[in-house]
């Protein structure tokens, strides 16, 4: 019998010692933006201009989507935002500086449930062919979750992930339904909960439309469980009825910070903390690691 020599042998396992360390290098984790990623003080200046360098993002949505756009507008003039709100700026085709966000820019669908629950990926595909220099897709619901069967949220994930696979230098962010006053037990937290689910264990990129809107900047309360819907109302004393609102009280609580904006169906704080958790994503998808500013600093 043939025997290795022994030099041979360490050569091979230390070969293959490489090929395991390239391999777990390359596992990644999922990014998922939600009420815990609103601090916009702990991104790096340098994270937020390299998103603005390097991201070509098409946006599609319809009025509760748009919450995000009128909360990313209103940040660009807010005096308090770190490092000062024109470093926000952003436009179609991201001239002068600003991020390249093309704001509803697809032909044959306008969010994930309109037409019907398939359009929008068809949408996706044709515009994608016309303008390969776009890099991430996200698109958003209306209402169409409140509704949906697992069975929907499955087409769903599966169109998406047949995106991924079609277009490898594409980002594609997943995204849960608005708050609907259903609660923990309601069909849309159970939907949202599918699709959580499916992002963390794939590895896919998520906006948490929904825990964004369930908490208000303290992080204290999840206030989906106590029945808050799209406008921030909530049932504070658990008779049934929505008696309080949980962005109007802390804005009252906190003037000077946040921003007022005109958002679809919302309160103004709630804008803002999509606009905050939005951006804290661009960065992630720009390269950051999402390691915090080093003591909240706002000049790092």
């Amino acid at each position: 019998i043939r025997t290795i020599p022994f030099i041979s042998v360490v050569l091979m396992s230390l070969f293959f010692l490489l090929i395991i360390g390239a391999s777990a290098a390359t596992i990644q984790e999922p990014i998922i933006a939600d009420h815990t990623t609103t601090d916009l003080s702990q991104v790096p200046l340098a994270a937020i201009n390299n998103a603005k360098s390097n991201l070509h993002i098409a946006y599609g949505h319809t009025s509760h989507g748009s919450q995000i756009i009128t909360g990313m507008t209103g940040l660009t003039t807010f005096s308090n935002a770190p490092y000062g709100g024109s470093t926000y700026t952003f436009n179609a085709g991201g001239t002068n500086g600003a991020l390249d966000l093309r704001d509803t820019p697809f032909s044959g669908a306008t969010d994930l449930g309109s037409p019907d629950r398939t359009s929008w990926a068809t949408a996706t595909r044709t515009y994608l062919k016309a303008h390969p220099e776009v890099n991430v897709v996200m698109w958003s619901w209306c209402g169409q979750v409140s509704s949906a069967s697992s069975d929907d949220i499955n087409k769903y994930l599966s169109l998406m992930n047949q995106l991924e696979i079609d277009y490898p230098n594409v980002k594609f962010v997943y995204m849960t339904g608005h708050l609907d006053g259903t609660g923990a037990n309601g069909n849309l937290n159970l939907r949202n909960e599918q699709i959580r689910a499916y992002a963390r264990a794939n590895n896919k990129i998520l906006y948490d439309f929904a825990d964004i809107e369930s908490y208000d900047p303290d992080g204290l309360v999840n206030y989906m469980k106590l029945k808050a819907n799209d406008n921030c109302d909530y049932d504070s004393n658990g008779d049934g009825s929505r008696d309080k609102n949980w962005a109007t009280t802390w804005q009252k609580a906190h003037p000077g910070e946040y921003y007022s904006c005109s958002a679809a169906h919302t309160q103004p704080l709630n804008a803002n903390q999509k606009a905050y958790a939005a951006w804290w994503l661009w960065a992630r998808l720009g390269g950051w690691d999402g390691n915090p500013v080093s003591g909240g600093s706002k000049t790092d």
